[in-house]
């Protein structure tokens, strides 16, 4: 018995490893269990390596797509997959072949749809924050607006999982701290590039945050997302460091790269109100990380569910779903991607509690869940191929675009 099989061969789940490759590596790829395979990986790149495997787990069986990334080799690195737009979606594998990445998950929770909201434009955009090649793109929602499964007891949105400019994964939480300085004084930023802004709050969207409607930020509450959209609005486009317009209503379409558009509601309207065309106004922002003083390189939404090798408590274990998940081992060093298998006879999935018990067995000190269902992909590339194959099956039977992932990104 190898030791997988003993750590995964007692408890609650019972993981029984299907799959390993080297010579076998093309049928292994495909989903096929290869007749007298041996235990291992496919070795997609320099440090990085595939393989998938059954978890007998308490609601049925259910099948686990991993990539293994070793960060010591100089070779490989982790980035935010991302469609160049904050209020945009892609597929998996289409942000991983646009982008040169050899394999990825999907990301962050997100603002799929606007049923509670009708004739708002759902934007699409993430719940949490996000930073890509250490810039910031997006700050967090308020609590009460996010989408996704319950999170453990004292977790907020402003959660996230990233690598640092040291190449170290990490779990943080990251906070916006921006002012918008004005002739009469300085206003406190509310919110980056996000579709929801708390109650009476001024919030900036740059080019970065693309062409959608700007509505949606101004619905909601910070405790019901499901309130109705504010009735008290303001828009002020700043271009050069002046007023060049006001709205009445927030707009849509693209932002120049010289301009931000600022979204008032409420209180935050108001104090928007008492700007004139042509007065100067400036605009600072910058996600700080709780935890360290140590920049990301990227970073992205989601919430813990293990840490220091113990489950958080208040995990949901009653609820089973297809998931995905990003465990971080070796003093950060390592970094597991896990994709649970959409196909019929694997659907009932993991709860969060099994998710974080996957994780710990598979050697994460601490684990990270992101986005499900319908939205659970892993792809890999073969060796040799110029496009990554999706991995898994989509619950969906096709994979659904998504506003962000984590990409594996190989120099060898």
């Amino acid at each position: 018995m190898t030791r997988r099989q003993k750590r995964f061969g007692a408890g609650r789940s019972v993981l029984t490893l299907l799959t390993a490759f080297g010579a076998l590596a093309g049928a292994a790829l495909a989903g096929a269990a290869p007749a007298g395979a041996v235990q291992g990986g496919t070795r997609i790149a320099p440090g990085v390596t595939y393989e998938q495997f059954d978890i007998q787990a308490s609601k049925g069986l259910t099948r686990a797509h991993v990539l293994s990334v070793d960060l010591r080799n100089p070779k490989v690195r982790l980035g935010l997959l991302s469609p160049g737009a904050v209020a945009a979606r892609g597929t998996v594998s289409r942000l991983a072949d646009a982008q040169g990445a050899v394999g990825g998950v999907n990301g962050d929770f997100f603002n799929l749809t606007e049923t509670q909201h009708p004739g708002v434009q759902a934007t699409g955009a993430s719940v949490g924050p996000a930073i890509a090649k250490g810039s910031a793109l997006s700050a967090a929602v308020p609590n009460g607006q996010r989408f996704g499964p319950a999170m453990p007891p004292g977790r907020s949105t402003k959660d996230v999982f990233g690598v640092g400019d040291d190449r170290r994964a990490r779990l943080d939480s990251l906070s916006l701290s921006g002012s918008i300085g004005t002739p009469d004084g300085k206003l406190p930023l509310g919110g980056l590039n996000q579709y929801a802004l708390p109650v009476g709050s001024v919030g900036a969207y740059t080019a970065k945050w693309g062409s959608v409607s700007r509505v949606r930020a101004t619905c909601g509450t910070d405790t019901d997302r499901a309130a109705p959209c504010s009735t008290d609005t303001y828009e002020v486009t700043v271009r050069g460091g002046r007023v060049v317009s006001a709205a009445g209503t927030p707009g849509s379409g693209t932002i120049a790269k010289d301009s931000t558009v600022l979204v008032g509601r409420e209180a935050g309207a108001q104090r928007l109100r008492k700007l004139s065309k042509g007065e100067r106004v400036t605009v600072q922002h910058k996600l700080v990380p709780a935890g360290s003083r140590k920049p990301f390189s990227f970073a992205l939404g989601g919430f813990p569910v293990l840490t220091d090798g113990q489950p958080l408590p208040g995990l949901d274990n009653r609820t089973a779903a297809v998931r995905t998940a990003v465990g971080i081992a070796d003093g950060g060093r390592r970094v597991i991607l896990l994709a649970l298998d959409g196909a019929a006879e694997y659907r009932t999935g993991l709860t969060v509690a099994e998710v974080a018990d996957a994780m710990r067995k598979l050697g994460s000190v601490d684990a990270f869940n992101l986005d499900g269902g319908g939205s659970t992909t892993l792809v890999a590339r073969v060796p040799g191929a110029t496009a990554v194959s999706v991995r898994n099956h989509p619950s969906g039977g096709v994979e659904r675009p998504v506003p962000n992932g984590i990409g594996v990104f190989s120099a060898g």
